[in-house]
């Protein structure tokens, strides 16, 4: 065949390939097939399976037309080799004898057709052409088909979802290793049984209703359902349900799609409830503040009332209660406050053996005689940067609390130790950051608590004990003071059983001292320096300007800082000390301290607020432990903190000029 010829053939629509080396034969297709094909059929030829298969690796054919004779191997080895290297055409054997054997060996092998040689002729050529082309093609979309339904097979058994088949009625007919690995049920235990198989009673009454209404009805059905395992467990499943019909669009058959959310829900749940506790403890720092005032105000009367009143005044007994009730409310603020992460802080390096240790002291007297105490002190504990006042709010919180628990009587285990979070841990408990703890345990062997209470116990003034039993901020003060102090409390709790607190507070490297008790002195000390009272609340201003003279201060009164310049300025004697709140409209307590420190270098500075401490720091740098008094507070230790003042900044500067 020459060059032109071959150039001819190529642009052809149809592209054949005769394989065998007699040339005769070949000569005879292509005239035959020269005049069937009216121009439109290209013949190759291909002496043998390598010049065939080099052939099929550079052109693509629509049809091979292969020399067989019987005991020749030529014709199936081409076939395997097809076969193995996925070149993929019809193929017709062309055989001299043509019998029943032959052509079953030939459709064995993979051809399509097997036609006598000494029998073609145009119409025979072209039948066989197309019913072999008509055989490839369905043979094709057959194993097509079958590799679509393998990858769809593979793809439902190694899917990570759930899938489950049932029929119209229900009935399971289908689940993929995915719903065993997850439920616990096996194949032969799921199929033949009902989805009721896994129903856990938590759902709403009317779900299942509007479930079957859903897909009878050829909907799609898209929930969240809460199920349960074989082994009790409870899940979340993310289910969709859809409807599967037959070519006449029937609905014969359900598929279940469940992906398993239980890791989700639990994270989402944290963090919800996360986001309501700080929303919770920013309102009631709010609270907290405006209550302060009003406390200072009710306070500060009665102590003077009282100072007024002779020891035999029927009248005193009546004040007494006034400041009775409002310590107590005072007492509630401060709890409010440590929820609300917002209480002042003193922090110091703590190693909460030695705290524990000296706070067990009074415990029994808390407990009780009947419930056994037990500390459980871990070795190489390291410190906890923390403010011992509120640890031992913590301590006193949670006894109480267990206290409670055991009405008859129990057994109070505190333990620390020294604890590494790694990742495993955190992806547990999202919110918590891995690194190095300090963990401080309360196990209780109490009545425990139930888990519909478990998600609120920790929210201001939620409380299942009897009415005047409990105000509902034990719990919350813990919380809040842990979070504070840059910590994480986690509980669990089994009913009947028992409970366990387990906080976690970060832990710091350096060496700590114990702490030094501090000795509080109750008596109202005196003084006759000059004061400047700079406070916007009128009434608290008022009575706190009334106490000082009676104590023999001389006290210039300011409505707020502008004010307090002015008068400052105006005042021509010496000002010993400045008292003034530290947030207020125009100029705040920081400010104008700055202002006059230029002007009155030797003017010492106390700072009040019934705000947070966050909230002070940022209207400038204060002095929150040594110049700082918190509001609500005392008269008689408004006076104390006077005197420390002044005598401590007093000490501080004759020994600078001794030295």
């Amino acid at each position: 065949m020459d060059r032109g010829r071959d150039s001819a053939i190529g642009s052809a629509q149809m592209q054949l390939l005769v394989v065998g080396n007699n040339e005769e034969d070949f000569t005879y297709l292509r005239d035959l097939l020269s005049k069937t094909g009216d121009g439109l059929l290209g013949l190759d030829h291909a002496h043998s399976p390598e010049e065939a298969l080099a052939r099929l690796a550079q052109t693509t054919y629509d049809l091979l037309l292969c020399d067989y004779k019987s005991g020749d191997g030529m014709a199936l080895h081409l076939l395997h080799a097809l076969h193995k290297h996925g070149l993929g055409a019809p193929v017709i054997f062309l055989s001299d004898h043509v019998d029943e054997a032959a052509v079953e060996t030939a459709i064995k092998a993979g051809a399509c057709e097997c036609v006598q040689t000494s029998s073609l002729n145009g119409a025979t050529i072209t039948r066989a052409i197309r019913y072999a082309i008509d055989v490839y093609c369905k043979e094709r979309q057959r194993q097509k088909a079958e590799d679509t339904l393998r990858k769809l097979w593979r793809a439902v058994e190694q899917s990570a979802d759930l899938v489950m088949i049932t029929d119209l009625s229900g009935v399971i007919e289908y689940v993929n290793p995915a719903f065993e690995a997850l439920t616990g049920y096996s194949p032969e235990e799921a199929i033949g049984q009902t989805p009721r198989l896994l129903k856990s009673g938590q759902q709403p009454p009317g779900l299942y209703q509007e479930l079957w209404e859903t897909i009878l009805s050829g909907g799609v059905f898209r929930g969240i359902l809460v199920n349960r395992k074989k082994n009790g467990e409870l899940f979340f499943a993310e289910k969709t349900i859809t409807p599967l019909r037959d070519a006449e669009g029937r609905i014969t058959h359900f598929i279940s799609n469940d992906r398993d959310i239980t890791e989700r829900r639990r994270l989402e749940s944290q963090l919800q409830q996360a986001q309501k506790m700080d929303a919770i403890g920013r309102l009631a720092g709010g609270v907290a503040h405006d209550f302060n005032n009003l406390l200072m105000v009710i306070s500060a009367y009665a102590e003077l009332m009282q100072d007024s009143l002779a020891a035999e005044h029927p009248l005193r007994r009546n004040v007494q209660e006034i400041m009775t009730a409002s310590r107590r409310a005072a007492d509630l603020t401060r709890q409010l406050l440590a929820f609300g992460r917002k209480q002042m802080q003193s922090l110091q390096l703590l190693d909460l053996n030695w705290i524990i240790q000296d706070i067990n002291k009074m415990l029994p007297r808390l407990i009780g005689e009947d419930i056994q105490l037990v500390f459980v002190a871990g070795r190489n504990l390291g410190q906890v940067n923390a403010d011992p006042v509120q640890i031992e709010q913590v301590v006193m919180n949670l006894a109480a609390n267990a206290r409670d628990a055991m009405p008859h009587g129990g057994k109070l285990t505190i333990e620390t130790a020294s604890v590494r979070l790694d990742e495993a841990y955190v992806q547990r408990h999202s919110i918590v950051p891995a690194g190095d703890y300090v963990l401080l345990a309360f196990t209780d062997t109490g009545q425990g608590i139930a888990p519909e209470h478990i998600a609120h116990i920790f929210e201001p003034f939620y409380t299942t004990k009897e009415e005047g039993k409990g105000t509902g901020l034990g719990l919350a003060t813990v919380y809040g003071i842990v979070k504070q102090n840059g910590g994480f409390i986690w509980v669990y709790s089994e009913p009947g059983i028992g409970t366990t607190f387990k906080i976690y507070l970060p832990r710091v490297q350096q060496e700590t001292g114990r702490m030094q008790p501090l000795k509080l002195v109750e008596e109202s000390p005196q003084g006759c320096e000059t004061l400047l009272l700079v406070e916007d609340e009128a009434a608290v201003r008022q009575s706190a300007r009334e106490f000082l003279t009676l104590n023999g201060y001389t006290v210039l009164e300011a409505k707020n800082g502008e004010d307090a310049l002015y008068i400052a300025r105006d005042y021509l004697g010496p000002i010993d000390l400045m008292i003034t709140d530290v947030v207020m409209p125009h100029l705040g307590g920081a400010k104008l301290a700055g202002q006059l420190a230029t002007e009155r270098p030797n003017m010492k500075v106390l700072f009040v607020s019934g705000y947070a401490e966050n909230t002070v720091l940022r209207h400038g740098a204060i002095d929150v432990t040594n110049s700082f008094l918190q509001k609500p507070f005392s008269l008689k230790a408004l006076a104390r903190k006077i005197r420390e003042v002044l005598q401590t900044e007093s000490a501080a500067a004759a020994s600078t000029s001794s030295s």
